[in-house]
This record gives C-alpha cells, sequence and structure tokens, in this order.
C-alpha cells in the first residue's frame, strides 16, 4: 500500500462535543491496516483559521463528516479548499448529503465523491482505493457512493449492506483526548418507529451490539470515571432485554461519578425497568423522553405511537423517586397542530414539573417523510439548515414568533435550573404557564432588557420587578424564593438590591454550627423554600447552605436535601 495521507474532519456545534462518526470510521479502518488521521474544530471557530489548519496537513485525500449545523461552514470551506489544493480528492459523508448525493455533486464541482448512509465500511474501501490505486473501474463497484468520475460524469452506486454492530471496533481507547468531552456511545442502530420528523425511521431494522462487548466497553469507562456517556440509541428501550441488561450493569457498578444519558420512551417502561431506576445513585441516570406533542390527532398524523397515560404514569414514578434526571421534548410546527393546541401541550408538560423541557421546533429533513408532506401540510420553512419551519397550514409565522419568545424565557428562567423555586411561586397567579413566560417576554421587551447576557444577579432583579408587577403583594415570598434560588446554585458574593435589607450576620452562628463561611451559607425564611410551597412560618427558619458536601437543610430539623451545583 502506499503511504497516503488521509484526514478526516469533523466540525462540531461545540467544543464539549466529540464526533462519535469520525473515530467510529478511523477505528474500522485501522482495523483493516489503515491508518488514518483525524482533526475536529467548532463552527465558533473562523473558516480561515480552520482553513489553514487542514492546509498544513498536506493532505491526499480530505474528508469530513456533514450535519445540519455544519454543513454551510463545511460548503464555505471546501470551496475555498479546493482553491489551493485543487487536485486533493475531497469526499464527504454524513445525514446532510446522503439524501441529495447527485445535486449536491453538481452544486460542489469540487467534491469527489459522497458517502451515503453508514460510513465505516465505505470510508475504508474509498481509503483501499486510495493507498492501492490502480484503477477508477473500482469506483464502479464500490457500494455506497456517488461520485464524479475522471470526466465529470456523475454516478450513484447501490446501497452498502449495513454492518453487524460487533463488526465496529471500540473507538476510545485513547481516552485522554476526551477530557472535559462528553463521549458518545451506541449500542444499537435504527428505530422501530416510523416518525414522519425523524431520520431514524428510514432504517426499520434494529441491529444490537452484543452485551458482552458493551459491558467491557461500559467498564472502561466506569474504569476511567468519565463523567458523562451519553447514548445515542435513538429509542433505548425498545428492547426490554437490551436495556434492564445495561442499566442492571451500571447500577451493579458504579462508581460514583459517571453519568449515563438515555433517549427512552417512557410509555414503554415496565415495571422491572421503573423498579431498578428508582434504585439508582442520584446523577447516575439521566432520561430524554420524546413526548413532542399531546394532542392526539398530531401523534397519530405523524406516525408516532405513543400512550400519553402511560407515559405520564411512569414519568411520575420515576419523578417520585427524586433520583433521576428526566428530560422532556415538546416541538412546535407538527401538523394538526395550531397555535391554541400548542399552548395545551406546553402547559399539561411543564406542569409534570420535570428537570428540563426542551420547546423545540419542527426540522424539516431531507430524507424524511415530513419532507415529502412538506407542500400538503403548507409547511414554510428556511431553505438553509437547519431547516426549520417558520409556518404551516395551522400555525401562523406571527403565532411562532410568540412561541419562540416562551422559548427563549423558558430556556432563560427553567431549564437553566437559576429560578426554579420563584417560578413555582410566580406561576400561581397565571391561568396557564405557557402565559406566563408570553408576559416575561413581553416585559423584557418592553422595559428595554435586550441584554443576553445579563450577571445573575442582574437577571433576578429583572425577574422580580416583573413578579411585582404581577402580584406586589406576593413581595415578600418572591424575595425569599429569589435569594433561595441564587443560594441553592452557588455562593454567592453579591446580592440583588432588594435581599440587602434582610441580610443578617451569620458569621457567630455558622461558627456556632462548626461550620466554615467559606464553604456555607446562611440564610433566614419565613417561607418554606425548601418544598417550594407557599406555607409562611410566623418564626423564621435558617438555611444551611454546605456547598462542600452539596447539602441544603432547614438546621432546626436538619432536612436534608442533596442539590446540585
Amino acid at each position: 500500500m502506499k503511504d497516503i495521507n488521509i484526514l478526516l474532519v469533523a466540525v462540531n456545534a461545540k467544543y464539549i462535543h466529540s464526533n462519535l462518526a469520525i473515530y467510529s470510521l478511523k477505528a474500522y479502518s485501522k482495523n483493516k491496516g489503515i491508518d488514518v488521521q483525524t482533526l475536529e474544530y467548532t463552527i465558533n471557530q473562523k473558516v480561515g483559521d480552520v482553513l489553514s489548519d487542514i492546509y498544513k496537513q498536506q493532505a491526499d485525500v480530505l474528508c469530513l463528516s456533514c450535519y445540519i449545523w455544519n454543513i454551510e461552514f463545511i460548503k464555505e470551506l471546501i470551496t475555498e479548499y479546493h482553491k489551493l489544493c485543487p487536485d486533493v480528492p475531497i469526499w464527504l459523508g454524513g445525514p446532510e448529503v446522503s439524501y441529495d448525493s447527485l445535486d449536491f455533486l453538481k452544486e460542489y464541482p469540487m467534491v469527489t465523491g459522497i458517502m451515503i448512509g453508514e460510513g465505516e465500511d465505505t470510508f475504508c474501501r474509498v481509503s483501499v482505493f486510495y493507498c492501492c490505486r490502480n484503477d477508477s473501474d473500482k469506483l464502479y463497484k464500490m457500494d455506497g457512493i456517488a461520485w464524479r468520475d475522471e470526466h465529470g460524469d456523475l454516478h450513484i452506486n447501490e446501497k452498502t449492506k449495513l454492518l453487524s454492530m460487533d463488526e465496529l471496533p471500540f473507538c476510545y481507547s485513547d481516552i485522554e483526548n476526551f477530557s472535559n468531552r462528553i463521549i458518545y456511545y451506541e449500542t444499537s442502530r435504527g428505530c422501530p418507529f416510523s416518525c414522519s420528523y425523524c431520520l431514524s425511521s428510514v432504517e426499520k431494522k434494529v441491529r444490537f451490539r452484543s452485551l458482552s462487548l458493551v459491558f467491557e466497553e461500559l467498564q472502561f469507562f466506569i474504569d476511567h470515571r468519565v463523567k458523562q456517556v451519553k447514548f445515542v440509541d435513538r429509542t433505548f428501550n425498545c428492547s426490554h432485554e437490551h436495556a434492564i441488561s445495561i442499566w442492571r450493569y451500571i447500577y451493579e457498578h458504579d462508581n460514583g461519578v459517571t453519568n449515563f444519558h438515555f433517549e427512552v420512551s417512557a410509555d414503554l417502561l415496565n415495571d422491572e425497568e421503573i423498579e431498578l431506576l428508582n434504585k439508582m445513585r442520584p446523577g447516575l441516570v439521566q432520561l430524554e423522553i420524546g413526548v413532542q406533542t399531546t394532542n392526539e390527532k398530531t401523534i397519530t398524523e405523524i406516525r408516532r405511537r405513543m400512550n400519553l397515560d402511560k407515559l405520564k404514569d411512569n414519568y411520575f414514578r420515576i419523578h417520585n423517586a427524586h433520583n433521576v434526571h428526566q428530560h422532556l421534548d415538546l416541538i412546535a410546527g407538527l401538523p394538526y397542530e395550531d397555535y391554541e393546541s400548542f399552548r395545551r401541550s406546553f402547559d399539561e408538560i411543564y406542569r409534570l414539573g420535570c428537570e428540563q423541557l426542551q420547546l423545540g421546533f419542527l426540522k424539516v429533513l431531507k430524507g424524511s417523510y415530513m419532507h415529502n408532506m412538506a407542500r400538503e401540510y403548507g409547511l414554510l420553512y428556511h431553505d438553509k439548515p437547519p431547516y426549520e419551519v417558520m409556518a404551516t397550514k395551522w400555525l401562523s409565522y406571527d403565532e411562532m414568533i410568540e412561541i419562540k419568545k416562551v422559548e427563549e424565557m423558558l430556556e432563560i428562567h427553567y431549564n437553566s435550573g437559576q429560578f426554579l423555586t420563584f417560578l413555582r411561586a410566580l406561576v400561581r397567579h397565571f391561568d396557564s404557564p405557557f402565559e406566563m413566560y408570553l408576559d416575561l417576554a413581553d416585559w423584557y421587551k418592553k422595559n428595554g432588557y435586550v441584554n443576553p447576557v445579563y450577571s445573575r444577579v442582574k437577571r433576578t432583579e429583572i425577574v422580580y420587578e416583573f413578579a411585582l408587577s404581577v402580584c406586589e403583594s406576593d413581595r415578600q415570598l418572591y424575595e425569599e424564593a429569589l435569594v433561595h434560588d441564587l443560594y441553592v446554585r452557588e455562593r454567592s458574593k453579591a446580592r440583588p438590591y432588594f435581599a440587602n435589607k434582610r441580610h443578617a450576620d451569620t458569621g457567630i452562628k455558622l461558627k456556632e454550627l462548626g461550620c466554615d463561611h467559606r464553604y456555607c451559607h446562611l440564610e433566614p425564611y419565613h417561607y418554606d423554600v425548601l418544598n417550594g410551597t407557599p406555607e409562611f412560618f410566623e418564626d423564621s427558619k435558617w438555611v444551611l447552605y454546605d456547598y462542600e458536601h452539596k447539602k441544603v437543610y432547614y438546621i432546626e430539623q436538619k432536612e436534608e436535601n442533596e442539590y446540585e451545583k
């Protein structure tokens, strides 16, 4: 084989992310005797800086991984790179180029070829082609590619055969390279469901990695005390035996540090799975649950199978154990969901009280059933990635703008986890949570609060002013809720202006308790801030914030609650 420098590049959305695809391609090729170089960047870097860095690598073949979050960056990058290195073949892969490969090749003549769909074996065969290049006839016979011949003619070959999951080598042996980054890991590919907005439904057959291999790899993460492992399996619990075996393993081998994240269908959870989840260490497992909508007609139209009552019941059975973080998702812009329907979906799911509620907007992805139905649904969406919907037959652009305002306020105040006690106090004065966030957004705009990076204390003062405009008589409740929200997250050196009058010299009391003021804070309250209720205490109760041991409790009662900083 020739000594060829094949460069495999990923452009991630954030530095904390890692790109599982390029590491899987590299590991598979290495097992076949092909060494490739990998580089990772982010979309927040300047194209010129990335361009110069790639140029210095003097690649013989350049390959890039393409997604909705990086495709515009990559289009610019390859255009400029080709001017500098016109003889270097450029190959692309990933979901953003797999469904219109020939059109993409026509638009970007500097691209030599595109690897379609699952990439490990295809990438390896393309690499072998350049390392052992004898004749171009091999490209005619190579499955899983669209490509341009030496005359400029375009070709698209047969789909590649799917690999067994056990053929994929473990790609995190050099774990030191992933310090302070999220580890993405997969034990299955495909999805048994057919949700119309999702590309995973294209591959109906689900393939699982053998549990013996999974256990070895999980132990590797546990032994190396990896902070978080994020499973990318599309519906992790679609197989009970697979899910319960993995959950049982991480429960029995818990190192007290590693967190495991799973995407699940909550309505599929059974008694055995829930009982096991309820025994987990707080922070060991977190679940992402795609609800998307509570509109039954919409659920049917998007070809989703979901028992909403069962989902809620299972959610509460997990929620009431107070040990598993649950993240619920909604999507705005789905068919048959108008403005009022979406408000109802939002309010219904918000009132469940999950740790995070992700309000997303429909992305009309190429290759999905939703893309095929765009005209029938009256979908108006952006031409450029991420192809986000602007309006539908049921939802106007004006209404979408209102939902966008709610989404922004939800992220800042609820999903940040910074105002939870306060929000529980405030929402009692509104007919719906949706209305509360919408009014809060209007308050921001009316009062000229447009800086997205206000300090924590300044943001606290802004929402306090809004709360007084809603119900002035609850002033003390708001003040105490906001002070608690501030200190339960961190030992804040600054205090909002309304809290200065209630600040007491607590040094003596801390000393009596044997607490070091550098790692603790003490605050008196008349309201039951720890339980988030408006119950009023005639005699104030002192709350101790113990940051060293990550505990907070009423000192009189020693009621301890763990919290996350």
